[in-house]
């Protein structure tokens, strides 16, 4: 290694027995530890976190299989450097070639399919690293040629020994107190690049002989965790956020809401899933839900960050503790399903509006019952959908919250309308 690479670059493992985590593919009997015993490699796709190893444990594994490295970045590549690859992977074919590409969701359709003919043929070993889920950022073709294996975060733990490892290689004299490494190995969350980066930086920044906690935080600066906003991670979160607060967990919601914006998600895309969640989980259960949802939304808007973030806590709270019901949310897929699946039928004169003598003329409005002139403001016994079509009953509410004396109140209404039908 060259002095002037990072500290990142220099540390890097030369051997699998050095590398640090991910030991559910690396430990005895599994499936990366098998193959590189094997003195094989296959075509595959890395896919985890930043700073987990990926590109690293690709190279330590193409070295096992004595095979001739072409590392390319998806960022900076294209077609005509995926045709140069397979050109000097072609001109040694006694010699496995593996292309590594990084970012390998960054490459469009057409620079993916490049690949296809020749992972296909053997020409070349295909190892690509990815941050996204693979699923939804790889074509299926070329998905369907590899293999994937999941890189999990590194543990603190795991952080720490690697932060170790590196100041005993590369700065055997240098004092670091425990304060400054604790926060060092905490600050990575899981990303061992980025612990070996801040360490880099602190040293740069100190000025006595010994690596103190002062140092490591001018160094660190205000930092985000590991949040990747429209990625895997972001969906994931917001997944958990809203899982929490219907499971009626206001404690879990509250963790999965500070992670976000810890992270640095726009306070105002939780707001608006906040207004949705109201609808989709609570709907006519607590009709005040989507007035508190709305209102954290506003009180955002007004007060910005970090004031209106508590606006926003409270929301989720409230949200998680009061009863739920998908009652609403049922019955608009319902409908919509039932207006999809069934012809267009005409609006029953009794129901339209007559404003011109015309339509008066042509019975519009005919025979409409006003609710409001009979017992209770019901008109028992009226059929409100065309009338070439029976009643549908697309809400049904839940016994929970509200929706109990709805329900009631529905339940009796039917039962006069039954009455008045003779039925």
């Amino acid at each position: 290694m060259e002095a002037g690479q990072p500290l990142a670059a220099r540390v890097r493992p030369k051997t699998l027995d050095d590398f640090v985590g991910q030991q559910h593919l690396l430990g005895p009997g599994k499936p990366l530890r098998s193959l590189a015993e094997s003195g094989n490699v296959h075509s595959m796709i890395l896919w985890g976190p930043p700073g987990t190893g990926k590109t690293t444990l690709a190279r330590l594994l193409s070295y096992r299989a004595r095979a001739n490295w072409i590392s390319m970045s998806a960022v900076l590549a294209g077609v005509k450097d995926v045709r140069s690859a397979i050109a000097q992977a072609e001109i040694q074919p006694e010699m496995p070639t593996v292309v590594f590409l990084d970012e390998v969701h960054r490459f469009n359709k057409a620079q993916q399919d490049a690949f296809l003919p020749h992972v296909e043929s053997g020409t070349i070993t295909l190892i690509g690293a990815t941050t996204e889920n693979p699923s939804f950022e790889v074509n299926s073709a070329l998905l369907s040629r590899t293999r994937v294996f999941v890189l999990k975060p590194l543990t603190q733990d795991e952080v720490c020994q690697i932060v170790k490892s590196a100041l005993a290689n590369e700065m055997p004299d240098l004092a670091v107190s425990a304060e400054a490494l604790d926060e060092i190995c905490s600050f990575a969350d899981g990303d061992a690049r980025r612990a070996l980066n801040l360490l880099e930086m602190a040293v740069q920044l100190k000025n006595s002989d010994g690596l103190e906690l002062a140092h490591v935080l001018a160094a660190s600066g205000q930092s985000h965790r590991r949040f990747d906003k429209g990625g895997e991670e972001f969906y994931n979160q917001i997944s958990a956020l809203h899982k929490s607060m219907r499971g009626s967990d206001p404690d879990a919601a509250l963790y999965w809401f500070v992670r976000m914006i810890d992270g640095g998600c726009d306070p105002l895309y939780v707001a608006r899933r906040l207004v949705r969640f109201a609808s989709e989980d609570i709907g006519t259960a607590d009709t005040r839900a989507m007035s508190v949802a709305l209102d954290a939304w506003d009180a955002y808007h007004r007060l910005g960050s970090p004031e209106g973030e508590l606006s926003l806590a409270e929301a989720v709270i409230y949200l998680s503790s009061v009863p739920k019901s998908n009652a609403v949310y049922k019955a608009l897929n319902a409908a919509s399903s039932f207006v999809q699946d069934n012809p267009t039928l005409p609006v029953p004169l009794r129901l339209r509006n007559a404003p011109t003598r015309l339509m008066k003329e042509l019975d519009y409005g005919k025979g409409y019952r006003y609710a409001h002139g009979e017992e209770d403001a019901y008109a028992a016994g009226e059929h409100y959908f065309p009338d070439e079509m029976k009643a549908q009953r697309f809400y049904e509410p839940s016994e929970r919250g509200l929706e109990l004396r709805i329900r009631e109140r529905l339940n009796e209404l039917r039962r006069r309308n039954q009455r008045d039908r003779g039925q």
